[in-house]
């Protein structure tokens, strides 16, 4: 068997073989042994290496949880539910142009229409929170209103068991009127008059307020608020204390807690003084905006009318970023503009005998005022620039923002957007940086004002076409200059 094993090794070992020596064996060895170590460092370096990656993405997105979800997979609590966390959607054809990029809060996506249901729901919430109001017991909702608030007050309180009568102006869009006859709202128009109006006096020595402090339909709403309390008791009105300027009248007895609960309620929610307007707008708007832009923003802008929106999301921002910039958008005939220019609330248009109308001097609804709010003069101290915008420019942007981006929005939503390019060229911004504003309401609400359009039925198709009249603005004497906009990009 050996003899076998010897000559098989010797018939199959080649003749060049030589057994390894021990310094070959032991180069061997250490080669393994590097290879080794080589690709356990590597290892353990890329490791590292994604460890520091996954630290520095967790650093930039320190923020809560992002609001805008998916929706698909819940079930939200009612109307209410819809409210709020709005896009941000990216204007295309402004930023484009400018280097810039322009974001627009889509709040004419919440169900009432407007950025007005925030407001609603807050005022709403934080009354029955404190017991100023009782859900189902017949008590009603009196606010004062060029249209959009009246309608989302009147979509939440219709969900809450609430009545709902509104005073508006005039003067204002007729759509508006017939939305808020759709959701069930009692509406009284009342003609805009002066401060100095006699039957307007009456109602200031009434309150002990100051008539520069107050307009008329407001007025009209605080005195109906009054009226719906005595209405069931004549001999027995009580006024429930309540902060600012809010009235809520009932007919139930002081002495009886339970009494006074269930019996119906008048309550002038004064969306022009109360808080819960700032409010809404800073634990909500505001902190939106900043997740969804990662807190990159370098500026807000907005109009004010109220002052709420402003004075809430440009607070917060601020809060977290003081060097963020908030500017005004300020429509013709408001006085918002000179006061943040110049300290004096005036504007040449509200001289005597010049004005076209009553309230503010423009076509633009929604965003003006020339009286300081309280809401307004929360926005004062960190407000840090103004722009007037004419009805000229707001009637252009809104043809431009349809022609180009295909958005269908209001005047108060074309003034802001204007306000932008004014902001960005006054910056000399050409390199990413980013403008968030308002997109207030959609243009639905305005056709027969900002945007008059007729039907005209054609009976042979059974078709209706719809085209633009601009009878109003001609009438008016506003100018229709589709191409002011594109100018205004392309000026260096």
């Amino acid at each position: 068997m050996s003899w076998w094993l010897t000559t098989s090794w010797w018939l199959t070992t080649p003749s060049w073989y030589k057994p390894p020596s021990q310094s070959s064996l032991r180069y061997l060895f250490y080669g393994i042994i590097l290879g080794f170590s080589f690709s356990l460092t590597s290892t353990s370096l890329a490791l590292f290496f994604q460890a520091r990656r996954r630290q520095r993405l967790a650093a930039k997105d320190q923020f809560e949880p992002r609001p805008i979800e998916l929706r698909s997979d819940e079930v939200l609590k009612g109307v209410t539910g819809l409210i709020g966390n709005t896009p941000l959607i990216r204007i295309n054809s402004l930023s484009n142009a400018l280097g810039v990029e322009i974001l627009g809060k889509a709040e004419f996506l919440n169900p009432g229409g407007s950025v007005k249901d925030r407001v609603a729901l807050r005022m709403i919430d934080d009354a029955e929170t404190v017991g100023l109001l009782h859900p189902y017991t017949g008590s009603r909702i009196f606010e004062g209103t060029v249209g959009s608030t009246g309608i989302s007050i009147a979509t939440i309180a219709r969900a809450r068991g609430y009545d709902v009568t509104i005073i508006m102006p005039d003067d204002v869009a007729d759509e508006k009127e017939k939305a808020l006859h759709a959701l069930g709202a009692d509406i009284e128009r009342v003609r805009p008059a002066s401060i100095v109006d006699k039957k307007q006096a009456s109602l200031f020595s009434s309150f002990c307020l100051s008539p520069s402090n107050i307009c008329s339909f407001l007025n009209v709403a605080r005195q109906r608020a009054l009226e719906f309390g005595r209405k069931f008791s004549s001999d027995r009105l009580h006024l429930v204390q309540a902060p600012s300027s809010m009235v809520v009248s009932t007919s139930g007895d002081e002495e009886n807690s339970d009494d006074l609960i269930n019996k119906p309620r008048g309550f002038f929610a004064d969306q022009f003084e109360n808080r819960s307007n700032h409010d809404a707008h800073y634990d909500g708007t505001g902190p939106e905006i900043w997740r969804q832009t990662n807190g990159s923003v370098n500026a807000f802008v907005s109009g004010a009318g109220t002052g709420g929106t402003v004075a809430g999301v440009g607070r917060f921002l601020k809060s977290m970023n003081e060097q963020i910039i908030v500017a005004i958008s300020d429509p013709e005939g408001s006085g918002l503009y000179n006061k943040i220019k110049y300290g004096v609330m005036f504007d040449s248009k509200e001289s005597e005998g010049t004005k076209r109308r009553h309230q503010v001097d423009t076509v633009v609804e929604g965003i003006g005022i020339n009286r300081l709010t309280d809401n307004i003069s929360l926005a004062l101290p960190i407000v840090d620039d103004a722009f007037r915008i004419t009805d000229v420019e707001a009637v252009a942007m809104s043809r431009y923002l349809v022609q180009h981006d295909g958005l269908f929005l209001g005047s108060s939503s074309a003034c802001n957007l204007l306000a932008c390019i004014k902001l960005a060229r006054k910056m000399e911004w050409k390199e990413g940086q980013t403008i968030v504003t308002i997109l207030c309401d959609s243009g639905n609400r305005h056709y027969s004002k900002f945007w008059y359009m007729n039907v005209l039925a054609m009976n042979w198709s059974h078709l209706m076409i719809y085209y633009r009249n601009d009878e109003y603005l001609e009438k008016a004497g506003i100018p229709i200059d589709p191409e002011l906009v594109t100018q205004l990009l392309s000026s260096s």
